[in-house]
């Protein structure tokens, strides 16, 4: 029998505030329901506030859920056996700045258990892995952004983890850093490594993960593969038209673009249909239809519409 890699039952976690003008009760994650499997990658997307770093939070037993579990590879997150399987990389990595870059992941590798030869050949390897193994000898408050993100990658990688936590692993990167963090995911993956991807650069989420959960208000709003996501289910199509006016197909509610003597209609594919006649019967001419291919990004703009004043961190 497989066992997930990450899995969580109506996991909540509500926070007390205690303000001047009495105690708060925030909702910041409320009833998670999400599986993660051995060797996948998923892509967790969300606005600010929605939940994201609290579950993060949670699967490292930094905090402890109001109610609900978690588990990793079947086991509690307070249990060390469990937590020794998790390499993680925060957003805002903040190493120990005096150490090189050596010293810290050699440091890393210490306290996930690792000794001796088999320490220094580890740290050898994820050095070169993320390309740092020319500044191995430089300490770490010398290093730029992009070069204390590659480090701190290395940190998480060093112990062989089976699960990866990335929060932000990107960001501020120059393409060739982006490039560099996608490569190391997509070996990992290879390897059999599950990964647990937080980004708000979605192009890398689409390009990475196998499944997305999209967390708003602190719900989980929508889940699936990414392959399900962009589907052609209402999938849409760009019609161009030569000499319509374009209130003759406001009635339709398509989403138009005047460019100089066309208008450029967009609309969902089953609707093409009548705004071609409408554009026929207006004595206009159909110059070109295409499909708009469904994104990501779209996919998440849709869940975040569709979830306004539904949900949110709910305040008592």
């Amino acid at each position: 029998m497989v066992t997930a890699a990450v899995s969580t039952e109506n996991l909540t976690k509500i926070y007390t505030l205690d303000l001047l003008k009495g105690r708060k009760r925030v909702v910041a994650l409320d009833g998670l329901n999400l599986t993660i499997g051995e060797g996948h990658v998923m892509g967790v997307l969300g606005p600010n506030g929605a939940g994201k770093s609290t579950t993060i939070k949670l699967l490292l037993n930094l905090i402890t859920p109001t109610s609900g579990k978690a588990r990793l590879f079947g086991l509690d997150p307070s249990d060390a056996e469990a937590r020794r399987n998790v390499g993680y990389l925060p957003e805002n990595p903040s190493p120990y700045e005096y150490l090189t870059g050596e010293e810290f992941v050699r440091f890393a590798g210490s306290l996930s258990g690792l000794r001796g030869a088999e320490l220094t050949a580890r740290v050898r390897t994820v050095l070169e892995q993320v390309q740092m193994d020319r500044f191995t000898g430089v300490q770490i408050r010398r290093y730029s952004k992009g070069m204390t993100q590659r480090i701190a990658l290395a940190q998480a990688l060093v112990s062989s983890p089976r699960l990866l936590i990335l929060d932000e692993p990107t960001s501020g990167l120059d393409v060739l850093g982006r490039q560099l963090i996608r490569d190391i995911i997509l070996a990992e993956k290879k390897k059999g490594t599950s990964v647990l991807l937080c980004s708000h650069i979605i192009p890398d989420v689409e390009a990475l993960a196998e499944d997305v959960a999209i967390l708003i208000g602190g719900k989980l709003v929508r889940s699936g593969p990414v392959s399900e996501m962009l589907s052609d289910e209402g999938s849409r199509v760009e019609l161009t038209f030569e000499g319509v006016d374009a209130q003759r197909l406001s009635p339709l509610n398509p989403e138009v673009i005047q460019d100089g003597r066309r208008l450029i209609v967009r609309t969902a594919a089953a609707s093409s249909r009548a705004l071609i006649e409408a554009a026929h019967q207006a004595e206009g001419r159909l110059i070109s239809m295409q499909p708009i291919r469904n994104s990501l990004e779209d996919a998440f703009l849709e869940a975040l519409r569709n979830s306004q004043n539904k949900v949110g961190s709910t305040i008592e």
